[in-house]
């Protein structure tokens, strides 16, 4: 039986919104069993689970998630109704899955923001969007002070994380995040990534010249 965590409560233009929908459509889909327990909206008191103080998480036996993508991969990884086994339709599933929060969410979900918030002017636009920024970033400090990686050995998931972070750093966003640039730092000197960055130059310029 799984246990799938969302608020206690919501605002009123959020309902049917919640993200949890996510993951209780996917249960619901591969008929799953689960149950549902709430956390309290404020304050947030699940940053154990949820390190961004978010819902939902997931409970499977000794296995917890964060993140919606995260959890309906491992729906997929138990039911054949959610994810394909064939390697294609697997292979178009999950780049599908990925492009919905990575390609069409993070592009969409600022304007949705700025609906729901009614921002005046571009000056109170900004100034939203570089607070929600170091909300983020404020959480991935707390998460990065005193560990090198996000697990116990370097993953993917430093490859991801450490390049969202080091493109926030380009653009100055890190400079009150200190375990933040110093997590960047440590994956840019791996040499496997010079490698990359370099051959990605040398592409590039190849391609101008």
């Amino acid at each position: 039986m799984m246990t799938l965590f969302t608020f206690d409560r919501a605002p009123d233009f959020a309902h049917g919104l919640v993200r949890d929908i996510r993951i209780r459509w996917a249960l619901e889909e591969a008929a799953l069993p689960y149950r549902v327990e709430s956390v309290p909206f404020e304050p947030r008191s699940h940053l154990a689970q949820q390190p961004f103080g978010q819902v939902p998480f997931l409970r499977d036996g000794d296995i917890e998630l964060f993140e919606s993508g995260a959890m309906l991969l491992h729906l997929g990884e138990l039911s054949e109704r959610l994810l394909p086994r064939a390697a294609p339709a697997r292979a178009q599933a999950i780049s599908w899955l990925f492009a919905a929060f990575n390609s069409v969410e993070m592009e969409t979900l600022p304007w949705g923001y700025f609906h729901f918030n009614r921002v005046q002017n571009q000056a109170d636009w900004l100034a939203a969007l570089e607070q929600r920024r170091d909300r983020r970033l404020d959480s991935m400090e707390a998460v990065l002070a005193g560990r090198q990686w996000l697990g116990e050995d370097f993953s993917i998931a430093d490859i991801a994380m450490s390049d969202v972070l080091r493109l926030a750093g380009h653009l100055g966003g890190l400079k009150n995040h200190p375990a933040c640039r110093d997590y960047v730092a440590r994956a840019s000197a791996r040499p496997a990534f010079a490698k990359a960055y370099q051959d990605q130059l040398a592409h590039f310029t190849r391609i101008a010249g």
